[in-house]
């Protein structure tokens, strides 16, 4: 059997590659635990250049990559790759991590030598989605190995290059090639290693029903796991909003990368005094975007993904306009909508918390906008999901928006922006969109575990 990566643009296989045996996984996984030893030892400093090293040398290959990108999910060429976040995130964990290493010291006097330190778990377990295919592998990658780890990644398969493209690169940089390893495995090996206690740590990005196999997998072996999930994110637009930041900020967050994005805007609550103007101006700003292949330089909204996906969201558009929705935008502004993977963007109004469209996500180019009379409403919807990634506040006022940020069941608020992950700072969520911590400082607590030392000194 082998895995086929079906071009979006086209309905082309684009490549196709045999997963490894059990036998196979186990041994490569056995050789990164061999190699991860020799890896640890090194100076931090050395780890550090070899992994920025590596970041270079992808981001070098740019030009390829981009175009990669386009024929293995969709995305616009005009957009670029991901290099500016990878550099971001790379450049902000490689400058924090000797101090987020370092042990702490809590005496070190006489008679007693007490210590707090941190070491690497040993092999780090990747499985990475392909709607942001580099930067989220990155988010782990780069922190597990300059951390001491040695990484092995299984990389989605609708994105099966960019796994060779990131081995490929690291290796170039100096990583030795049994401590980064990209592996094509199907569901049924990588819930057979993970179930024989394989890895030190388990992250995974994607579905609900994938983190839940994730989860029965690692039951009872006690291994460490993170997992990000799902989302519904949602927007809320004050009074004092800025309105035509909003509208921009809002409706790019809703619909950049055909709306394929982890924390992508997909409901939005309006003040009801802004709500009519906000409605004008939404649908105004959708109307422009330019549905097409993804190779065309005036193409602004690519196919998504796959087929498949495009049609989850056909039908919670259908269903949701059955039950009373109103649709925005007119179909016939984006001819290139053929029914499969190319999507024609739409907003949806006279939706209410019955619709699919506004609790189950949607992970498409769609957005449900609903009037809230203030704050204590627009609250309580943005609560009513089973999601909690990213929720994004638009106020002229920063003491509101921590007041509202506080009652938000969310991992991250976000004031006047979306749609951003802030290196410095924890990428999390709860609820349903998962557990457990990436980036900042806590990413690296992620990846290692605390040892204790308390050393008495004998004297005469």
């Amino acid at each position: 059997m082998t895995i086929k990566l079906i071009s979006p643009v086209d309905g082309s296989v684009h490549a196709e590659r045999t997963p490894l045996s059990h036998e196979a996984a186990e041994a490569a996984v056995a050789r990164a635990r061999r190699a991860q030893k020799d890896w640890a030892a090194l100076p931090l400093e050395d780890r550090i250049a070899r992994v920025r090293a590596g970041v270079a040398a992808l981001e070098a290959d740019t030009a390829a990559i981009v175009e990669e990108l386009a024929w293995q999910m969709g995305r616009p060429v005009r957009y670029g790759g991901e290099f500016g976040g990878v550099r971001e995130r790379t450049e902000y964990m490689a400058g924090i991590a000797a101090e987020a290493l370092a042990p702490q010291v809590v005496e070190d006097g006489d008679r007693f030598r007490r210590v707090l330190a941190r070491e690497p778990v040993g092999v780090v377990f990747i499985i990475a989605p392909w709607n942001y295919p580099y930067l989220t592998a990155i988010n782990t990658i780069v922190p597990a190995l300059i951390a001491g780890n040695a990484v092995v990644l299984k990389h989605a398969s609708q994105t099966l290059l960019v796994g060779e493209r990131l081995e490929a690169a690291m290796h170039k940089g100096g990583v030795p090639a049994e401590v980064f390893q990209n592996l094509v495995l199907d569901h049924a090996t990588t819930e057979h290693l993970i179930a024989g206690r394989n890895f030190g740590f388990v992250n995974f990005t994607g579905s609900v029903g994938g983190g839940q196999a994730i989860e029965r997998a690692a039951a009872g072996t006690f291994t460490a796991v993170g997992l990000e999930l799902g989302g519904k994110d949602p927007g809320y637009v004050r009074a004092d909003a800025d309105l035509d930041a909003a509208v921009d900020g809002l409706m790019d967050g809703a619909m950049f990368n055909a709306g394929q994005c982890c924390c992508g805007i997909e409901r939005i609550y309006v003040h009801e005094s802004l709500y009519d103007a906000f409605l004008e101006k939404a649908a105004a700003w959708v109307g422009k975007l330019k549905l097409g292949n993804p190779f065309d330089a005036e193409t602004t909204l690519g196919p998504m993904a796959n087929a498949r996906f495009a049609k989850v969201v056909r039908a919670q558009v259908a269903e949701a306009v059955a039950a009373g929705a109103t649709p925005l935008i007119d179909p016939a502004l984006f001819p290139a909508d053929d029914g499969g993977a190319y999507l024609a963007p739409q907003l949806l109004v006279n939706v209410d918390h019955s619709m699919r469209v506004m609790h189950e996500e949607s992970f498409g180019p769609v957005a449900g906008i609903m009037p809230v009379r203030d704050d204590a409403e627009a609250i309580r919807l943005m609560n009513d999901s089973p999601y909690g990634l990213t929720a994004s506040v638009w106020t002229a006022d920063a003491e509101a928006a921590a007041e509202i940020g506080a009652q938000l069941e969310t991992g991250t608020v976000f004031m006047n922006r979306c749609d951003y992950l802030d290196p410095a700072l924890c990428w999390t969520g709860c609820k349903d969109t998962g557990r457990g911590a990436a980036l900042s400082v806590l990413g690296f607590h992620a990846v290692t575990r605390p040892k204790s030392y308390h050393l008495k000194k004998v004297t005469a």
